[in-house]
């Protein structure tokens, strides 16, 4: 008898890992500390995965996968927590990735993060926050701690538009309204617009997908609301610059102005391997200072990183300068910091001391 989808999940908990692929005929395997791990004796058959894909999926599930060959939902495994769903096929074969979302919101102390630097960021009203990083880095569960301060520390309404909902958020000091792409609006576009119709003063997307997604959460910044998302960039120059490129060049000289006046931080992150097992975040913070808004209305967006380098004094750094505080905090190898570094040469020379920036700590 093939083994159950509940007793998989439930591996998936007991070893920590962060997510699990099922593959037909194959064995099952969990992604453990950033590294794929089979599953001993948990061979399944492409029926078996296909069976277990029908019972979890809904109609509206099963019509997407027919329509597309790859459906995103959440799944409410009870004690186990909440699991993302990707259902997908591959060489004519019924694949699911599935990652693991915890019970508990964890908090910024919990993740590691620098929870001074991403409170002051979070006590904003209004403007543009951003999580970025590669798929993996965490960049949901940063914002849902993110979403979680708010609730906690201001009295306020919290929209958040996802897809598919993840962390469950209760009332706390806040209220907090958390729709689902497909079920409780149409799309991120249409979301924002009605949004606007239900009083609320921040607003959390799953993701900056394009241009039109850009554009609206530009104009609820505008219109007072603290907009939080994330999107799929590496550090802070190439986030400013993906927003910008994203227009029409005839359109980008009101687009720097705009980002400019409206951003209060981009957030990048990379996990690392930690030493003793598990993952802990490397991140890259720029903050609207002065110098950074004028780089980004006179188009010097290469720039921006000098900037955050020279930034220690408002709580910014660059991803190498977290790269050696983990280290020399004895969180990460020196191979681990030298492989996610944007520069060794830089790595090596602070930790002997002969760096001219900010990271000798």
């Amino acid at each position: 008898m093939a083994i159950g989808l509940t007793t998989l999940l439930k591996t998936v908990v007991d070893n920590k890992a962060s997510g699990l692929h099922i593959r037909g005929n194959s064995n099952a395997y969990v992604r453990i500390n950033t590294k794929i791990r089979e599953i001993e004796d948990c061979f399944l058959t492409n029926d078996d995965v296909k069976k277990i894909a029908s019972a979890i999926m809904g109609e509206r599930e099963r019509k997407m996968f027919e329509q597309n060959l790859s459906v995103d939902f959440a799944l409410d495994a009870k004690e186990y927590g909440r699991f993302r769903f990707n259902v997908f096929r591959q060489s004519g074969k019924m694949c699911m990735a599935i990652r693991h979302i915890p019970l508990k919101v964890p908090s910024f102390e919990d993740l590691n993060l620098p929870s001074d630097t991403i409170k002051k960021i979070a006590d904003n009203h209004r403007g543009i926050i951003l999580v970025t990083g590669m798929t993996g880095s965490g960049k949901s569960t940063t914002l849902a701690a993110m979403i979680d301060y708010i609730n906690k520390t201001r009295s306020c309404h919290i929209l958040t538009v996802e897809d598919p909902v993840e962390f469950i958020h209760s009332d706390q000091r806040s209220i907090v309204s958390q729709l689902s792409l497909g079920t409780d609006a149409l799309s991120y576009t249409s979301a924002l617009r009605y949004a606007m119709r239900q009083d609320p003063n921040v607003i959390m997307l799953g993701e900056m997908r394009d241009t039109e997604v850009i554009r609206a959460a530009i104009a609820a910044a505008e219109m007072g609301q603290l907009v939080l998302s994330t999107l799929h960039t590496v550090n802070a120059v190439q986030t400013i610059s993906r927003i910008i490129e994203s227009f029409p060049p005839e359109q980008q000289g009101q687009v720097r102005f705009q980002i400019s006046d409206l951003i209060r931080g981009v957030i990048s992150q990379r996990l690392l391997p930690k030493i003793g097992g598990g993952l802990i975040p490397a991140t890259e913070i720029m903050l609207p200072t002065a110098q950074i808004k004028k780089l980004i209305l006179d188009n010097k967006i290469q720039d921006i990183h000098k900037a955050i380098d020279a930034g220690d004094y408002y709580g910014m750094k660059t991803f190498d300068e977290s790269l050696v505080m983990l280290h020399k905090a004895g969180h990460c190898k020196l191979e681990d910091i030298l492989d996610y570094s944007t520069n060794p040469d830089t790595i090596l020379l602070a930790l002997r001391g002969l760096s001219s920036n900010n990271f000798n700590v």
